[in-house]
């Protein structure tokens, strides 16, 4: 069902000063930069950046695992005791997203990006 880690998200109130820490720290600019989102390549991974969102992503930010069928990958935890924290949602170009936690407690996000390159380097 996972393909493997795909994206890690945070989410900012300084939206402009978190990208330019980021673009510092990480050596590289982002390679999506819009006012609703900013994304870094970093060795083939994501690396997201969001304005706070209402309610704000938990401390620490949020990690989606690549899958190839969201539908089906969200009905399997379903059926293994997970519950729906955000229902598939389509964030642009196709990507599809969802977040379910699992009987522990834990947030699990779910990526479908047929855009998503693991060879990819930034």
């Amino acid at each position: 069902m996972f393909l493997g880690l795909r994206s890690h998200i945070l989410d900012t109130d300084d939206l402009e000063g978190t990208k330019a820490w980021y673009t510092e720290v990480l050596g590289v600019p982002p390679y999506f930069d819009e006012p609703f989102y900013v994304g870094f390549n970093v060795g083939g991974f994501e690396l997201g950046l969001l304005p706070r969102q209402d309610p704000p992503y938990p401390a620490g930010g949020e990690t989606y695992w690549g899958v190839s069928d969201i539908n089906e990958a969200l009905q399997q935890l379903l059926a293994r005791g997970a519950t729906e924290a955000h229902e598939i949602t389509d964030v642009g170009e196709g990507i599809l997203m969802a977040v379910v936690v699992d009987p522990a407690g834990n947030r699990i996000g779910i990526i479908q990006n047929a855009h998503f390159d693991p060879a990819a380097s930034g």
